[in-house]
């Protein structure tokens, strides 16, 4: 009996699956596997499955994997990915590497983690996509899943982002999703992201900054606001108009010249476009994503740009961030 029905997006709301950026290479096509990976010329990805240790190594670790995902559609070409699992083949934001590849079992499966790959129990789904030739699991069935089993901090994150990626999802639709679910277990913990996201943001640093703000006490602040000068617009990423505040989660990427910008360069055009908002602004306050995670550097930035929490902190969910994303 099929547990399921494949849905083929329309072109407008699907996106290329996300593909490894190394070559993968089954054991079959390797002579000597064996002496390769003693030499450390290959490591092993997947069961069978291995990469090129030169190529491996330049990699991140989100990117390592995928990797390890794409490992095991090679060998289980007829696996529906789900959780993290399918969230990295949509092109959705997961921290680090996760390690364990996530799958979804009929109902007479058993759960259990075998050769790196967790298999989950299932009733049945509605929303299994043919993704490039992946089965997956949807968006709004993996936000959910992982809404409800995860850290708020990462839910949050990944649901922000799916918004933004498909204009057809909405929080009602993930809210249903999450309400008429027969089992009950995490609907409780899904709500506050589910209720709270927002396509606003651009990068998982910035859905990562508005949810700790929050959890600290500070008030909801506007997103992607544009102040116009002469020349062009600057767009901020948070604007709290009360207080004449910026916040900027800016992260190091722009100062370490991976964007192809010198890091003078980029310092000195952030100053000169401080210098700018400071005529719309009483306090500017940026912080990367250390200052994040670890809460209370994030906390002192924005109070020492004149932000004032106007509710009590939210403990509970500003505890274990560092641990959720701990190595990732």
């Amino acid at each position: 009996m099929q547990l399921f029905t494949t849905i083929t997006p329309t072109p407008a709301t699907i996106p290329a699956v996300a593909r490894p950026s190394v070559p993968l290479m089954h054991a079959s096509q390797l002579t000597h596997v064996e002496r390769l990976l003693a030499r450390k010329q290959v490591v092993r990805v997947g069961r069978a499955v291995y990469a090129w240790s030169e190529d491996w190594r330049g990699l991140a670790p989100w990117q390592r994997y995928l990797c390890r995902v794409h490992a095991v559609a090679l060998t289980h070409p007829d696996a529906i990915f789900c959780c993290e699992s399918a969230a990295v083949l949509w092109g959705l934001p997961v921290f680090g590497d996760p390690g364990i590849v996530h799958i979804l079992g009929g109902t007479e499966a058993t759960s259990r983690v075998h050769h790196g790959i967790r298999t989950h129990t299932s009733r049945q789904r509605d929303d299994v996509v043919d993704l490039g030739g992946i089965l997956v699991t949807g968006r709004a069935t993996t936000v959910v899943d992982i809404a409800r089993s995860r850290h708020h901090i990462i839910g949050f994150t990944l649901a922000n982002a799916a918004l933004r990626q498909d204009p057809t999802l909405s929080l009602d639709l993930l809210a249903d999703s999450n309400e008429n679910r027969p089992s009950t277990r995490g609907r409780r913990h899904a709500r506050w992201v589910l209720a709270n996201a927002t396509a606003l943001p651009e990068t998982p640093l910035e859905a990562m900054s508005l949810a700790v703000l929050l959890w600290l006490g500070f008030e909801q602040p506007a997103l992607q606001v544009e102040f116009p000068y002469s020349g062009g617009v600057d767009r901020v990423d948070f604007w709290w108009e009360g207080r004449r505040m910026v916040g900027e989660s800016d992260g190091d990427l722009k100062y370490d010249g991976s964007l192809g910008i010198e890091p003078a360069d980029a310092i000195r055009a952030e100053k000169e476009r401080d210098r700018r908002l400071l005529r719309s602004a009483d306090g500017i306050a940026h912080w990367g994503w250390r200052d994040v995670v670890l809460v209370s550097p994030l906390r002192a930035e924005v109070l020492r740009a004149g932000l004032r929490p106007v509710r009590a902190e939210d403990a509970a969910s500003l505890a274990g961030i560092a641990k959720a994303l701990r190595s990732k």
